[in-house]
């Protein structure tokens, strides 16, 4: 099997980056400057699902074809990080699977959804009201889940949005960019420090204080990653988490403060 070199790996992880997450954070630093230099931010609005047209079912399109596209970086991942070899014979390629390198799988369920909902409660109250907080300073902007408008298909597409979100940050921030800071020779802490700091970055749109929630979310999710190497705990507790902030703002009308 052909070892990839460093170079050749960080190249790969700027190209993933680049078509992902953090092409995400360089829009959302944009963003702040530009709520910034209108207005207070006390005073500006974040709003992560927009609806894309008037009409019902061109929006319906438009909200699962931004779903799919976005999970595509994912399979990226996934064949970035399956190893092909050869066979002994010559005659063609195993694999070692990155769905299992990761613990992206469902070979735990029982034991994923409990950690899951145990990390979905860890974060979702102390990021409700960090929330609280950011909002009496001034450095977090009024964040509103769901702007779509209420057809059937909201609630269904309001989850498999969360779920999008999830599988992506975790999948790549957290098992894709651990697995390859490794390969460079980071240490574990400064791993963590990375990852968790991109996490808050591409948040940085809804202000200082989701900025600052998501990245200690960030390094509480690399942490226990480093010692469970399980991908799907995390990936059900964020999907869990906006799940709930998703669906109850569009069903009760309130903002809320995701993690």
């Amino acid at each position: 099997m052909l070892v990839p070199s460093r170079r050749r790996l960080r190249i790969e992880v700027w190209i993933v980056l680049g078509l992902s997450l953090g092409q995400s954070a360089v829009y959302s630093v944009v963003q702040l400057l530009d709520k910034m230099r209108r207005a207070p931010l006390a005073q500006g609005t974040s709003t992560l699902n927009r609806s894309q047209s008037t009409r019902e079912y061109f929006d319906l399109t438009y909200q699962l074809l931004d779903i799919i596209f976005a999970l595509v970086p994912v399979l990226l991942v996934i064949y970035f990080m399956t190893e092909h070899r050869q066979t002994k014979a010559g005659a063609g390629y195993d694999t070692g699977s990155a769905f299992q390198k990761l613990g992206f799988n469902f070979a735990r369920p029982g034991r994923d959804l409990l950690q899951g909902l145990g990390l979905a409660a860890l974060i979702g109250v102390p990021s409700l009201g960090l929330y609280a907080a950011g909002r009496a300073l001034g450095i977090t902007t009024e964040i509103i889940p769901s702007a779509l408008d209420a057809y059937w298909w909201t609630i269904p597409v309001l989850i498999l949005s969360a779920m999008r979100h999830a599988i992506v940050e975790e999948v790549i921030v957290v098992g894709y960019l651990l697995d390859r800071f490794g390969k460079f020779g980071w240490s574990t802490p400064l791993a963590i420090f990375a990852s968790s700091m991109l996490r808050g970055s591409y948040h940085l749109y809804q202000g200082f204080g989701p900025f600052i929630g998501n990245a200690v979310m960030g390094v509480v999710f690399a942490w226990i990653y480093t010692k469970t190497r399980r991908v799907m705990p995390l990936v059900i507790a964020h999907a869990l988490l906006d799940i709930v902030a998703f669906v109850g703002f569009s069903l009760f009308g309130k903002a809320v403060g995701l993690g």
